[in-house]
């Protein structure tokens, strides 16, 4: 059983949040935060009093079941309202706890995907290819904006590496579930005798870090400039445009070659670190909060392989959920990825409430 005094503060907030809105007597950013939270209360309230009334309402229809004066058809409406209240009961109790489960702050930003070739070679580069295709099709069909940052092609059309902006409303909720290694299983067209191969390609996806999440400062910087490549080691141009950046204190290193400005280079590469460095400093203190408490999904390691495309079979295996869904072909064109991604949800959801319940 939830505490009271905790669903009824949801409902007193919810009023109290009202009037103020109702008022007018509040300034532009005030005004945002406090729609915001307004609107998030909306989704729970109606839950909140059916909850919180549910003793009461119990009560009245055995009364309306155990009284003799009661007529027939009376009774029996009121033996069926009392199990829908039963049930509506767990639901609502579920959808509360869920409700007061600790928000992720990053969720409702944006995100920056990192997709990198693995193991298999060229049918590797070209997986990647298809996998960034795969989400430049979801974000069109969720209007998202997509923004290439880096890009590394590899021979026959495929990609060594790409990272990308994904810019929307809550970006990184969507799509978080999506870091690990993604296991293709096809047969090649250069594959002459009809053998099916298995290659990977890592997936990474950071929330983008704004300036008040992370402050860099110059002495923990060290940057240095280096004349730009393309495939083979060609010069792609003749100046030292291309910038290196790796953040001291953490090791971490960012190269940016794309542009052909130094600046623009410079400015593209920060951008990168901050969500890198963003994503540790988070990173850490998940680690911290469930030393021994290891959830299934969501755990960001990007080693563990977490989805099987095979193609022959046309069906894609995530195998945290063991969900298999016999659509590869529809998923690929971005046509189910909902269906994914709420499955995933849902089980870190379940997750969370087991953690918060233990």
């Amino acid at each position: 059983m939830l505490p009271q005094d905790k669903v009824q503060y949801l409902i007193d907030r919810h009023l109290k949040l009202e009037n103020k809105l109702s008022s007018g007597d509040i300034d532009k950013k005030k005004y945002a935060e406090i729609s915001k939270e307004y609107s998030d209360l909306n989704e729970i309230i109606k839950h909140a009093k059916e909850y919180l009334n549910y003793h009461k309402d119990t009560e009245d229809l055995n009364n309306i079941i155990n009284d003799k004066k009661s007529d027939a058809e009376m009774k029996d409406f009121a033996i069926s309202e009392l199990e829908n209240l039963k049930a509506n009961f767990f639901i609502n109790e579920k959808k509360i706890k869920l409700f007061l489960l600790p928000k992720d702050l990053a969720d409702s930003k944006n995100a920056i995907i990192e997709i990198r070739a693995g193991t298999g070679g060229l049918e590797a580069s070209l997986f990647a290819s298809d996998l960034y295709k795969m989400y430049e099709k979801v974000s069109q069909k969720k209007k998202w904006i997509i923004e290439i940052i880096s890009i590394s092609k590899s021979d026959a059309g495929g990609l060594k590496e790409v990272i990308a902006l994904i810019k929307g409303k809550n970006i990184y909720s969507a799509l978080k579930y999506e870091s690990g290694v993604h296991r293709v299983q096809r047969v090649p067209d250069t594959e002459t005798q009809g053998r099916v191969h298995t290659s990977a390609a890592t997936v990474a996806v950071l929330p983008e870090a704004e300036d008040l999440d992370i402050k860099l400062d110059e002495k923990d910087l060290r940057i240095d400039v280096f004349r730009s490549s393309g495939p083979g080691g060609q010069s792609v141009n003749t100046t030292d445009s291309a910038v290196r950046i790796t953040h001291i204190p953490t090791g971490i290193v960012v190269s940016q070659q794309d542009e052909k400005s130094q600046i623009r280079n410079k400015e593209k590469g920060l951008k990168i670190l901050k969500s890198r460095i963003y994503d540790y400093e988070r990173q850490k203190i998940d680690q911290a909060r469930s030393k021994d408490r290891k959830s299934k999904i969501g755990t960001g390691d990007r080693s563990e392989r977490i989805r099987t495309y095979n193609f022959p079979q046309g069906r894609v295996t995530d195998h945290r959920i063991n969900l298999t869904l016999h659509k590869l072909e529809q998923f690929m064109e971005g046509e189910i990825f909902d269906e994914m991604i709420e499955s995933l949800n849902l089980q870190a959801q379940e997750d969370e409430l087991n953690k918060a319940s233990q």
